[in-house]
């Protein structure tokens, strides 16, 4: 009953959306993620068929060739989620959506599903950048770079105000 006036705690950190290996963003072979271009974050190389919401927030885009999506996290940090190097070219071949736009997500809730045969079949390089687009408002702490990493278990990035 008295926990109708405790504040929330509100999660700042960006969990691990897929299972592999997190890596810098110098070490991304598409020059707009490595220079920073659209902001601070990490990447990640992994073998699996699923990308996965790294924090509990809003699924606030899904590019329509489900290449890319943009979640807002309760803490207001925007995060892009990238799926692979020139995705977008596919025209949303071998990727699709498993929710929607401004549906509430959970950390490691299913966002992307990729047919990833066709993907191997087609070169595509899956390297996954996840970016802060506003860190600017924000101190970013990356983690675990070079490290094997797990689906909402493994703490990536700390965005604190």
């Amino acid at each position: 009953m008295f926990n109708l006036f405790k504040k929330k705690v509100i999660d700042n950190q960006c969990y691990a959306p897929v299972n592999g290996e997190c890596i810098s963003l110098d070490d991304v072979a598409d020059q707009v993620f490595s220079s920073r271009m659209m902001g601070d974050g990490v990447a990640f190389r992994f073998n699996e068929d699923v990308v996965c919401a790294p924090c509990d927030g809003e699924i606030i885009m899904i590019a329509n060739t489900n290449h890319a999506f943009g979640l807002k996290a309760e803490n207001g940090a925007e995060i892009l989620v990238h799926i692979g190097l020139d995705t977008v070219n596919l025209n949303g071949k071998g990727l699709k959506a498993l929710v929607t736009q401004n549906q509430r997500v959970k950390k490691g809730t299913p966002v992307i599903q990729l047919d990833r045969p066709y993907l191997e079949a087609e070169n595509v390089d899956l390297t996954t950048p996840m970016i802060i687009t506003n860190g600017n408002d924000f101190t970013l702490t990356t983690q675990h770079i070079n490290d094997k990493v797990r689906i909402g278990e493994t703490v990536v990035i700390t965005c604190q105000k």
